[in-house]
């Protein structure tokens, strides 16, 4: 006879409310309850037969006052404390009625995405502040004749509004990737966007540049994380095995590959939609689709519970 039992998974609507001046709200936690003082996204447990939706309008109206009246998915979180494990179904809310308050006497607070880490939260709630912050659609760089011709093809990509840029150079010698990085590092800042460099993790110490991308095969070596937690960690993924692995390192973002045909990997079998949506389930954090990806293929992914897209095709190759 087992001498513990398996902790049952408590399920929590979570919403996030965003103002005119793109701010989201959270709010503090009783000193008395589980994870108390620490600061949280509006929400509460879905009741035995409640619907998510139904819990979230509940939740938000006993908790802000408010009427919610369309919402859309942002990310699905499973996490385990020690005492207890929970399913974290995550909202941003679009559209809602009368003024967000703290109805039961909680403190509330309006803060930007980018300050949010400034604020204690339970460890659950650390991956909706990475997708927060993290656009719906992740540029990796392709190939070009010139180093100019590069630049050009980035900056078209920054003036069309990608925010997120994967610089992935196979084959060239460090001094020739640190001579890209560093003109698109300087062009990214300037337009409040986010380089990620796809390199080795010794390379990337010497730069200093942008956040840290680990390909598969760095991943599987990788037994601490190689960033402090203040630099953007991502990691591409092509199994379960590699998804568990990114996730206990602390990534904080995956690329899963390859969901659709590819023409730069056509002897890669593709996953298909419906094996993709079971490994994002499986992740603890934000996840891009990658792999035959198009701008048009956002809405799917995103309601299978991913962060977006990333590719090189749909904003290098068609310019």
């Amino acid at each position: 006879m087992p001498t513990t039992e398996a902790k049952a998974v408590v399920h929590v609507a979570v919403g996030v409310l965003e103002d005119e001046l793109g701010r989201v709200l959270i709010a503090r936690r009783p000193d008395h309850v589980h994870q108390g003082g620490l600061w949280e996204f509006p929400g509460g447990k879905v009741d035995p037969g409640e619907t998510l939706d139904l819990a979230l309008r509940r939740e938000l109206w006993e908790e802000l006052g408010i009427q919610v009246q369309a919402t859309e998915p942002l990310i699905q979180i499973r996490h385990h404390y020690p005492d207890k494990s929970v399913l974290l179904d995550v909202h941003k809310i679009t559209r809602f009625e009368g003024e967000p308050h703290g109805n039961e006497g909680q403190p509330v607070q309006w803060v930007k995405p980018h300050r949010l880490r400034e604020y204690r939260f339970p460890a659950a709630n650390v991956p909706i502040i990475s997708a927060l912050n993290l656009p719906d659609r992740m540029l990796i760089t392709g190939a070009a004749a010139t180093a100019d011709e590069f630049m050009l093809k980035a900056e078209r990509a920054l003036a069309s509004g990608i925010r997120l840029i994967q610089l992935r150079c196979p084959g060239v010698s460090e001094t020739e990737y640190e001579a890209l990085a560093r003109p698109l590092a300087a062009m990214c800042q300037e337009r409040e966007a986010t380089l990620m460099c796809n390199t080795q993790v010794e390379h990337w110490q010497r730069l200093r540049l942008g956040g840290l991308h680990l390909n598969s095969r760095q991943l599987r070596t990788c037994t601490a994380r190689p960033v402090p937690d203040s630099v953007l960690l991502g990691a591409s993924c092509h199994n379960p095995q590699e998804i568990e692995q990114a996730c206990a390192l602390g990534a904080d973002y995956l690329t899963v590959s390859p969901v659709a045909p590819t023409a730069t990997h056509p002897d890669a079998p593709p996953l298909g939609w419906d094996r993709f949506a079971e490994w994002v389930e499986q992740a603890r954090v934000p996840v891009y689709a990658l792999g035959g990806m198009t701008p048009a293929e956002i809405t799917q992914a995103r309601r299978l519970g991913a962060q977006g897209i990333a590719g090189i095709g749909f904003g290098w190759k068609a310019q």
